[in-house]
């Protein structure tokens, strides 16, 4: 019997599910028993968990609701995670995961810097990485479209974009490889604390070491140097605001726009005819990359924190309660979107809370859709007879930033 009509079928049941990694290449079938179920309050994780679409919007913009998640884990803490001679940015939370007026203040001070005129002026840079990347990586028959195009691309990217030396690039996978297991699952930053709170320590150091750099030389054209000099009516960025902000910006200016591409390169392998249907026109890529954003985002969850009792549904949920809002099922809501199940670029309407909503609508979501609409084109474009060499591919461990670990396609590409 399906997980969306066994009346067994529980919460809990269902987390475990969903962290079992066996449903990692294909969790839907769960989030359709969580959306069965409705809003759901889960004792035993002390959390309400919510997958319609219209309540998953509805919660990202209510004020009653407070983004600052790292209170609610760190009520329980005893003992600080970071060694003594951490640098004193660690502890300063991102501004994702603030409130206002402290959200609304480092927002606008980071947004002066983030265009959109900057992230326009960077497509010819984008599309001559891509066409580079995969010289490189047609070359070999198969080849991994994650370490060859998926991965490199953003992550050069953000560093180009940042001012980090392009030699320095490769020590930022490990490190972020540590930092998201701080933003994932349905558990707390406890797990894999060690890992974690290593990858963060790491690449703040390095940050700060970069920071002194900059402040140390001429200006320079780069976003580092921009945020440096940001202003908003006499207010600037403290020095470890400065820092955790960059932090923040190398981990989600590339974790999620890895997913974003291999998904969207999965998607298209599996139905050839929206493959075909992108080589032969080119401008279909952003209507592609919007409905990868639905049939299988990058971010599968994000959580909230009641700031006071309320009822979502027939659910109550507590002052300080935890919510997790399941964006990858709300995208799957039929009330939403008609026919959820099936990937249709070319449907009327795409609906779905990929970059957030309301006030913490992600800043970099013009730089995501760049980079995933050129890449996605210029795989379509370049890269001839492809198939799959298996599926499903593996994945990684990740429940929240879910994405393959590793994407072979072999093919009959020569030259471009």
């Amino acid at each position: 019997m399906s997980l969306a009509t066994d009346s067994e079928t529980s919460g809990l049941d269902l987390v475990g599910k969903l962290l079992d990694p066996a449903s990692r290449a294909d969790p839907y079938p769960v989030y359709a028993g969580f959306r069965a179920l409705g809003p759901v309050w889960i004792d035993e994780i002390s959390a309400l968990v919510v997958t319609g679409y219209r309540d998953c919007e509805t919660l990202l913009r209510d004020p009653r609701l407070s983004a600052e998640r790292w209170r609610h884990f760190d009520a329980g803490r005893e003992v600080d995670p970071y060694p003594p001679d951490a640098p004193s940015s660690v502890r300063q939370p991102w501004f994702l995961s603030m409130d206002p007026p402290d959200h609304t203040r480092l927002r606008r001070l980071v947004s002066s810097a983030f265009t959109a005129r900057t992230i326009a002026r960077m497509e010819p840079y984008v599309a001559r990485l891509v066409d580079d990347l995969l010289d490189r990586a047609c070359e070999r028959d198969p080849f991994d479209v994650v370490s060859g195009l998926a991965y490199s691309l953003p992550v050069t990217v953000i560093c180009h974009l940042l001012g980090v030396p392009a030699a320095d690039e490769r020590l930022f996978r490990g490190w972020s490889a540590q930092l998201t297991r701080q933003l994932d699952g349905f558990s707390g930053p406890d797990d894999d604390e060690e890992q974690w709170a290593g990858g963060m320590v790491g690449m703040h150091r390095y940050i700060n070491e970069l920071v002194a750099d900059r402040r140390g030389s001429p200006r320079r054209d780069d976003l580092i140097s921009a945020l440096l000099a940001a202003e908003d009516g006499g207010d600037v960025l403290s020095h470890d605001e400065l820092v955790s902000t960059i932090v923040l910006l190398l981990v989600a200016g590339h974790e999620t726009t890895v997913n974003l591409i291999a998904n969207g390169v999965l998607a298209l392998l599996r139905h050839p005819g929206h493959l075909a249907a992108l080589r032969a026109d080119p401008r279909r890529a952003p209507a592609v990359v919007e409905e990868v954003l639905r049939y299988d985002p990058p971010v599968q969850l994000t959580a909230r924190v009641a700031r006071e009792d309320l009822r979502v549904g027939t659910a109550k949920v507590p002052a300080g309660g935890l919510i997790i809002l399941l964006l990858a099922a709300a995208h799957r809501d039929p009330e939403a979107n008609p026919d959820p199940d099936r990937f249709d670029p070319g449907r009327g309407q795409v609906r779905h809370l990929g970059f957030s909503a309301g006030a913490h609508f992600c800043l970099g979501a013009p730089l995501a859709r760049l980079e995933g609409r050129v890449a996605l084109a210029a795989f379509a474009r370049r890269v001839q007879e492809p198939r799959l060499v298996a599926d499903p591919p593996p994945y990684r461990e990740h429940v929240n930033l879910r994405g393959v670990s590793e994407l072979l396609v072999g093919h009959g590409t020569r030259g471009r």
